[in-house]
């Protein structure tokens, strides 16, 4: 999304993005970032809030107050000091519930804003966690961010539906990790067991420590994942925190958790494998509803998706 509305020669110049989508006057923003809009975290110590107040526009910390936005103004909403939390964990926070909206409850407040206008309107929308989950092989995260997407999916069909006038627009940029289920006899039972997952891995391994005991991880991965590990595999992540296994790297593993340790050992109860923990090469999903979609060819570049857009929005590439 920053890539869509902003330019950076730096991913995490997250200040300044902050800042470029205020001189830009994006109609609708919606996600997490406290730590970039508030005086008390910025390093230049700049009040963004008091800054997009002055320009207009209406501020949401919580899903209560993003409910009640007028749809006559332009809205910023910011429900996470960074990103906003995985779905799965979400759902498992009573706190985190009540404070944070859904995907499709962000997703029908933005059309809902955005909808006012007489000239139409573009609004991209991404479940981002869903490559995070799979970077951390992470298959409970992954599932259920997947889906969030396809509930904000829906949202986004049923306005399209009574609209006749927008285009829907589904894909990713790339693929990730590659899981799959593992070929066994017991396989299909095993992949149920996901189904009991309850949180992330992310939220398991930074529940441990080196003054966790044998007993504390097992109870707490059962408690998570709803199955007993055996001690011989909590003395191996147990490991990892005391210094005696190599620290694994990952893109977004910002404390060097055992993400890949810890899915190998999942494997065993849900038979799901993993080519790697990075991005991939693959064909990926393009699929469309509404005016235009007709114009859709079986294969596209994804960088031709940008002119597409543009063709079937009547708009000159120059």
């Amino acid at each position: 999304p920053a890539g869509f509305m902003a330019n950076s020669s730096k991913r995490n110049a997250q200040e300044d993005i902050a800042q470029q989508y205020l001189e830009r006057g994006f109609d609708v923003l919606l996600g997490g970032g406290d730590n970039f809009f508030n005086p008390e975290k910025r390093k230049d110590k700049q009040d963004l809030y008091t800054q997009y107040k002055n320009k207009g526009y209406q501020i949401a910390k919580s899903k209560t107050e993003l409910k009640n936005i007028h749809p006559n103004a332009p809205v910023l909403g910011v429900f996470a000091d960074d990103a906003l939390p995985y779905s799965i964990d979400r759902i498992s926070d009573k706190g985190l519930e009540k404070q944070t909206p859904t995907l499709a409850e962000m997703s029908a407040k933005a059309i809902e804003v955005l909808s006012q206008s007489k000239n139409g309107f573009v609004l991209q929308i991404e479940s981002g966690k869903v490559d995070w989950a799979a970077h951390a092989n992470d298959l409970g995260g992954l599932i259920h961010e997947q889906i969030q997407f396809d509930e904000a999916i829906k949202v986004a069909m049923d306005f399209a539906e009574k609209d006749k006038e927008t285009l829907v627009i589904i894909t990713t940029d790339h693929g990730n990790a590659n899981p799959g289920i593992i070929y066994g006899k017991n396989a299909n039972d095993n992949f149920d067991s996901v189904q009991k997952y309850k949180q992330t891995n992310e939220w398991i391994l930074n529940s441990f420590s080196e003054k966790s005991s044998v007993k504390q991880i097992i109870e707490t991965i059962e408690y998570a994942n709803g199955n007993v590990i055996s001690d011989e595999d909590a003395k191996r992540i147990l490991n990892y925190y005391s210094g005696l296994e190599k620290q694994e790297d990952g893109l977004y593993n910002y404390r060097k958790l055992p993400f890949k340790t810890f899915s190998e050992i999942q494997a065993k109860t849900n038979s799901v494998g993993w080519i790697s923990m990075d991005h991939s090469a693959d064909y990926v999903e393009l699929a469309m509803f509404g005016p235009g979609s007709e114009k859709l060819k079986p294969f596209i570049k994804n960088t031709d998706l940008h002119y597409f857009m543009l063709e079937v929005a009547e708009v000159n590439a120059q």
